[in-house]
């Protein structure tokens, strides 16, 4: 579009040049800008006004409800264990009686004596006191010389004996004892236990104690039942050590006072009576998470139950509604374009042309160019587009004709560093085009996709680059290799891999350079991996590797036939070799694709001389003994 004015005077084009540049000012507003801006205005706005009102009613409410469920929670919780600790206090109080009972019947009176322990009522009257609950573990009783008999399904540990001992002193001092929350046992038999005792009084008179190990396990079943609603329960003591939980993240007597909920109980000490709910921050290392969460005390224990849960989870159902809100908005919104699209089609549809043919441009199609008659802005834009477009498409075959050389560079270099390879070792030269050209022919029969075949072309090129960290005596010597040689020898897998590894570019590479003599029955080397563990790039590498090994002369073995070769493959297929990529060389044999030369004569006379043992041994028709 000419935009030269048609006439000038004589002078203009200097002062003009001095003018400040001044934008065209539209002589209107296009129709479709304001179709979509009434639209959307009528539809969004409200949405999104009802939805902010709608939050803000709700988040106190949801927020108080959550803190009353987790109140609920946690005061539930505190009056089972208060209750369970209540009963067992009455249980030993019970077995307290029963034993004056026994004592006062016998001859001695109230005595608890070495000879009133043999008796077999009183031992079998605390087997019945363990076994009447499945929450005991352990119990005891102690006369005053703190001799006395013990039944239960466990042995005291040091821990627990120490234990005995503060509980015995308490019950000299006529108090009860509840000692510490401990572990006992390791991995999956490890529980946690608790000591709670009772002293034996009769008249005044310390007569003995009784002592239970209470298992803890009933408490951690409760926690993960209340776990199980999305909260993340678990019990303190007074210092804000952890007593049991309902996973195994937390152990028993770790503190846990980095949660300030714990802090403000701990803070609050005996004078903490009721249930509180705090808002907290957590933090792990620098990622933090909001919580909520409840602490209730169990007076009788000075311990608190504590329940907490993430806000984002604890105000879901804002956060839900928020999305639906939203959503409606969204909804809307494309209402709102349906309607401007159907009543300004006219106007859309030179910029439907354009992105069509943008979307072209996207899938690489470069060819497409926009014909449109208007002489508006759009035409403007579609012959811009058009000018774009060419430069596009001579840039982006520009850039294929560079890919293409780089690739090519790539390659050659990739064939020059295994023809130096090959080089070095005079016995295996062109081995590595060879086991190239082999793995192709297997890795194509299997039908693996072009992705794997490019890297499984580098890969195999590349396998034996390790042979150059190894020395010439060993890797030019005409004979077999000692045990010694040989294991330096297999060292050229991971020198190979450690020498490409810096590559970035080859990092996909490395597992058919490095595994490529790793068996299925993991005899192989360097790692002794078996079946999947050996990645399917190593697996057909070897098998191709394998075949040229067995078909080339070598100074330590003599070169089979092809047709004797595949039958040592097949004997070891599922056992060292990957039988799918042996079934796909056996097709692409049977097809002829596989033409094997028959090696020099020089080279046969010398592996003659030598005395080169075959590649068989019984029970195992494929032995490593090849270098390659």
């Amino acid at each position: 579009m000419d935009a030269t004015p048609a006439s000038s005077s004589p002078g203009s084009g200097r002062q003009d040049c001095l003018l400040p540049l001044k934008l065209p000012i539209p002589a209107r507003i296009p129709l479709l800008y304001v179709i979509l801006g009434v639209l959307l205005a009528l539809s969004v706005l409200p949405m999104y006004f009802y939805s902010a009102q709608i939050e803000s009613m709700n988040r106190e409410r949801l927020k108080t409800n959550e803190m009353l469920l987790q109140n609920t929670v946690t005061r539930s919780l505190a009056d089972d264990i208060s209750q369970h600790q209540e009963t067992l206090r009455m249980m030993l109080a019970n077995l307290s009686s029963s034993i004056q009972v026994m004592m006062l019947a016998g001859p001695s009176g109230s005595d608890l004596s070495a000879q009133k322990f043999l008796t077999p009522e009183l031992r079998a009257m605390l087997e019945n006191f363990v076994s009447s609950s499945k929450d005991i573990a352990y119990a005891t009783v102690l006369n005053a010389d703190a001799r006395g008999v013990s039944a239960g399904r466990m042995e005291p540990d040091a821990f627990l004996q120490r234990e005995l001992e503060r509980a015995y002193q308490a019950a000299r001092e006529g108090r009860v004892y509840s000692g510490q929350p401990l572990m006992v046992g390791s991995g999956k038999s490890g529980r946690t236990v608790m000591l709670v005792s009772s002293p034996i009084m009769y008249d005044g008179r310390f007569l003995g104690m009784i002592a239970s190990v209470v298992d803890m396990d009933y408490l951690i079943r409760r926690l993960q039942q209340v776990s199980l609603s999305g909260l993340m329960p678990y019990v303190v003591d007074s210092q804000g050590r952890l007593v049991a939980a309902a996973t195994a993240q937390y152990a028993t007597g770790q503190d846990m006072s980095h949660f300030e909920i714990v802090r403000s109980f701990v803070g609050e000490g005996a004078k903490a009576q009721l249930a509180a709910t705090r808002e907290f921050t957590v933090r792990d290392g620098k990622q933090t998470t909001e919580m909520l969460g409840t602490y209730s005390p169990v007076t009788s224990l000075e311990w608190a139950v504590v329940v907490q849960k993430p806000r984002e989870d604890a105000y879901r159902g804002i956060y839900e509604m928020q999305r639906t809100g939203r959503l409606l908005a969204w909804l809307a919104v494309f209402v709102s374009v349906g309607l401007s699209i159907l009543s300004a089609r006219r106007i859309t549809s030179p910029l439907q042309v354009l992105a069509q043919s943008s979307r072209a441009i996207a899938r690489g199609d470069f060819s497409q160019r926009v014909h449109l008659k208007t002489r508006t802005e759009i035409g403007e834009l579609a012959t811009t587009f058009n000018t774009m477009s060419e430069e596009l498409e001579q840039f982006v075959e520009d850039l294929k004709r560079a890919a293409e050389e780089n690739k090519a560079l790539f390659m050659g270099s990739i064939q020059m560093l295994a023809g130096a390879v090959d080089e070095k070792d005079p016995y295996t030269r062109g081995h590595s085009d060879r086991v190239t050209k082999y793995s192709l022919m297997i890795a194509s029969e299997m039908g693996l996709d072009p992705g794997f075949l490019e890297i499984l072309r580098v890969s195999a090129q590349l396998h034996d680059v390790g042979k150059i960290g190894i020395e010439d005596r060993i890797l030019k010597k005409p004979g077999a290799l000692t045990p010694e040689e040989f294991e330096i020898m297999k060292t050229h897998t991971t020198k190979g891999a450690n020498i490409l590894r810096p590559v970035p570019q080859l990092r996909e590479m490395l597992p058919g350079i490095e595994l490529h003599h790793e068996a299925l029955d993991g005899r192989g080397y360097p790692y002794g991996l078996k079946g999947d563990e050996i990645p399917l790039l190593a697996r057909v590498i070897a098998v191709a590797d394998t075949f040229d090994a067995l078909t080339t002369n070598r100074p330590y073995q003599k070169a089979h036939d092809s047709e004797e070769a595949l039958r040592i493959i097949q004997s070891v297929s599922g056992k060292r070799l990957d039988p799918k990529a042996v079934a796909a060389l056996l097709a692409v044999f049977e097809r002829g694709e596989i033409r094997i030369q028959k090696p020099p004569t020089q080279t046969m006379a010398l592996e003659a001389a030598v005395g080169v043992p075959l590649l068989i041994e019984a029970g195992d028709p494929l032995v490593e003994t090849t270098r390659t």
